[in-house]
Parts: C-alpha cells; sequence; structure tokens
C-alpha cells in the first residue's frame, strides 16, 4: 500500500515529529510509513486523514496485489 502522507505533511507545513505528536505515535512509525515500509492500522489511518482533513482514500492507496481476482 502506497500514501501521500509526505505530500500532505509537507502542503501542511509539518515535520515528522510534528505529525508523530498529533496522531500519538512515535516519529520512526512516521517514516516507515513514508517509506512504504510499514501498513497503518485501520485506527491510524483515520488518525492520519483527520489531520489533513481527507478521506483515507485520499492519503492512502490501496493496489490489489493478486491480479487474477
Amino acid at each position: 500500500m502506497n500514501n501521500k502522507i509526505k505530500e500532505f505533511r509537507a502542503r501542511y507545513n509539518l515535520t515528522q515529529e510534528d505529525l508523530a505528536k498529533k496522531v500519538n505515535v512515535r516519529r520512526e512509525t512516521i517514516v516507515f510509513l513514508e517509506k512504504n515500509k510499514y501498513n497503518p492500522s485501520l485506527k491510524l489511518a483515520y488518525d492520519l486523514a483527520q489531520v489533513f482533513s481527507v478521506n483515507i482514500e485520499e492519503l492512502f492507496i490501496f493496489e490489489n496485489l493478486n491480479e487474477n481476482e
């Protein structure tokens, strides 16, 4: 799953630390999310979307990994 966290964070002029504090996680979690090395829980995805006033679907890009389905 890809995301636009870094893009939205830049629009809102937030550091990784600022965003982490807003959603109550460590800065490293934001780093891993931005590098697509970590998939967030539904609650974290919701909280992140709320910070940027967007829907989860606008922040996260879900891709069908199995093209046969």
